[in-house]
C-alpha cells in the first residue's frame, strides 16, 4: 500500500505543478476596485551586511477618470544624479495596457498599444530618433503596473499564479518582449510600521523569469497597500523600498501659517511678564526651608509666545496618548509652527519681559531658565542621654542640627494666557514652583 501511495504522490507533483493558474487582464482573479486614486511615496534603501544606504524615492501614483486608469511612477535620486518617470494607461477594470511612456535624462519611449505595439524613441543626447513595430503574441500584463495588479489579486496562503509580462526598453530585443512574472509563494506575516503599528499582511514571493531575480513583497490584507519591496541588486546588495504613508494624518486639525502671524503682528495689545521660580521642596527625612524663595529668571532669558489653536492642542493630546502606550513614536509637529514662535528676552534682574502687537487670542507663553536652589534643613546628629550613676539610663531624646546647602535647578514653565480685547495690558507671572 505504501508503494501504492509513494507512487500515485510522484504523479501527482508534476501536475500540481502544471496546474498554476494564468492571470492576464480581465482575469476573474483581478479586483480593480481595490485600487484607490492616490499617490504613495517610496524611500529607497541599497542594503548590505545591515547598512542601510539612502538611494533616492519614488512615488507611485493612481489616476481614475472614466474606463481609464493611469498610473504613474516617478523616481529621483537622493542626489539628483537620475531621474525616471513611467506612465502606464490601462484599462480601469481589466488593467489591459492602452499606452505606455518612460521618461529619463538621456531619452524619451512611447509604446502604443494594439493589434501591433508602435515604440517610438526620442533622444535628448543628439541620436536620431527611431521608431520600432513589435508584434506580441497572446495576453500579458504591462511591466509597470504589475505590482498594484498583485495587490488585486485573492491572495492567501499558499497562492500561486503565473502573470506573462510585457517589457521593453533600451537594449530590448522586439523578439523577447515577453517573459513572466511567477508568484511562487504567498504566506501571512505582521508588518510593523513606526508610525501605526503592527498589520497583518501577506509575503509574497515573486520569480521575474526573465533575470531570475526573486522579488518580495510586504501587502496588506485588509487595504492592499504594498508595504514594502525588496529585490536584489548584486553583489550581496538589496534594494529596499519602504512605503512612507503619506495617509499617515493622525491630527485632524490643520495649522494655518498665516493666521497665527497676523496673531502675532496686526493687533495693539500687550503682555508684560514676569518670570521667577518659588522653591518650596521638602523631603520626608529632612526639615526644609527655603532661604530664597523667589528667584527671577536671568537678564537676557528667552522667552516665547505662540497663539494657540485648535491643531496645537490636538497634536499635544494625540502626543501624550501615544506617551502613554509606549509603542509609536510621536508625531512631529507642522514645520510651519516654528515661523510663528515670537520670542523676547527678559530685560532686567527682576524676571520683566514684554510682547507687544498682540491680537485678542489664546496664546502658549513658554521659558525656561536655571537657578540656584538655596536651603537650609535640620537632621538627626546622635542622641542625649540622662545616665544614673548605676550606669542605667534613666532618658533620651534626639539631637538635630542645623545646615544651609544649595543645589542646580531648572525651572521650565509653559503657561496659557488668554487676551479678551484688543488694546488689552496684560500682567501676568510665568512661575514655576516646585
Amino acid at each position: 500500500m505504501k508503494t501504492l501511495l509513494r507512487s500515485a504522490f510522484l504523479l501527482l507533483v508534476p501536475l500540481a505543478g502544471m496546474a498554476q493558474k494564468i492571470v492576464t487582464p480581465g482575469s476573474s482573479d483581478i479586483n480593480t476596485d481595490r485600487l484607490k486614486a492616490g499617490k504613495s511615496l517610496y524611500t529607497i534603501y541599497y542594503v548590505k551586511d545591515n547598512n542601510w544606504i539612502k538611494k533616492g524615492t519614488f512615488t507611485n501614483e493612481i489616476i481614475l477618470s472614466g474606463d481609464a486608469l493611469r498610473f504613474i511612477v516617478d523616481y529621483k535620486d537622493d542626489k539628483d544624479k537620475w531621474y525616471r518617470k513611467r506612465t502606464s494607461v490601462t484599462d480601469a477594470k481589466t488593467l489591459s495596457v492602452r499606452s505606455y511612456k518612460s521618461e529619463g535624462l538621456k531619452n524619451t519611449l512611447d509604446l502604443n498599444f494594439g493589434a501591433t505595439v508602435t515604440a517610438k524613441w526620442h533622444y535628448t543626447t543628439g541620436e536620431k530618433d527611431k521608431q520600432v513595430t513589435i508584434k506580441p503574441t497572446g495576453k500579458y500584463v504591462d511591466f509597470n503596473v504589475s505590482e498594484i495588479l498583485f495587490t488585486t489579486l485573492p491572495l492567501s496562503a499558499g497562492y500561486k499564479a503565473t502573470i506573462p509580462e510585457f517589457y521593453y526598453g533600451t537594449g530590448t530585443s522586439p523578439d523577447s518582449v515577453l517573459s513572466n512574472y511567477i508568484i511562487k509563494d504567498v504566506k501571512s506575516y505582521v508588518q510593523r510600521s513606526p508610525k501605526t503599528g503592527e498589520h497583518e499582511s501577506w509575503l509574497v514571493s515573486v520569480l521575474e523569469e526573465s533575470s531570475g531575480a526573486y522579488y518580495t513583497y510586504i501587502i496588506d490584507k485588509k487595504d492592499y497597500r504594498i508595504w514594502q519591496r525588496e529585490m536584489p541588486v548584486g553583489g550581496g546588495t538589496i534594494e529596499i523600498c519602504v512605503n512612507e504613508e503619506l495617509d499617515y494624518q493622525p491630527i485632524a486639525s490643520k495649522f494655518n501659517k498665516e493666521e497665527a502671524l497676523q496673531k502675532l503682528e496686526k493687533g495693539n495689545s500687550v503682555i508684560m511678564g514676569t518670570a521667577l521660580a518659588r522653591d518650596h521642596s521638602s523631603n520626608n527625612r529632612l526639615q526644609v526651608v527655603n532661604i530664597n524663595k523667589a528667584q527671577f529668571a536671568p537678564r537676557g532669558t528667552v522667552v516665547s509666545i505662540l497663539p494657540n489653536s485648535p491643531y496645537i492642542e490636538e497634536w499635544k493630546a494625540v502626543n501624550k496618548k501615544i506617551r502613554k502606550g509606549k509603542k509609536l513614536p510621536e508625531v512631529p509637529i507642522d514645520p510651519n509652527v516654528s515661523a510663528c514662535i515670537k520670542k523676547t528676552t527678559v530685560y532686567d534682574d527682576k524676571g520683566h519681559f514684554e510682547f507687544t502687537n498682540l491680537m485678542p487670542g489664546e496664546y502658549i507663553l513658554i521659558t525656561s531658565f536655571g537657578y540656584t536652589h538655596q536651603y537650609s534643613y535640620s537632621y538627626y546628629a546622635g542622641t542625649s542621654s540622662l545616665v544614673h550613676p548605676s550606669g542605667a539610663v534613666l532618658s533620651s531624646s534626639p539631637i538635630y542640627k542645623s545646615a544651609n546647602a544649595a543645589t542646580g535647578a531648572t525651572a521650565e514653565i509653559e503657561e496659557i494666557v488668554t487676551i479678551k480685547n484688543d488694546g488689552d495690558k496684560l500682567e501676568i507671572k510665568l512661575k514655576d514652583t516646585r
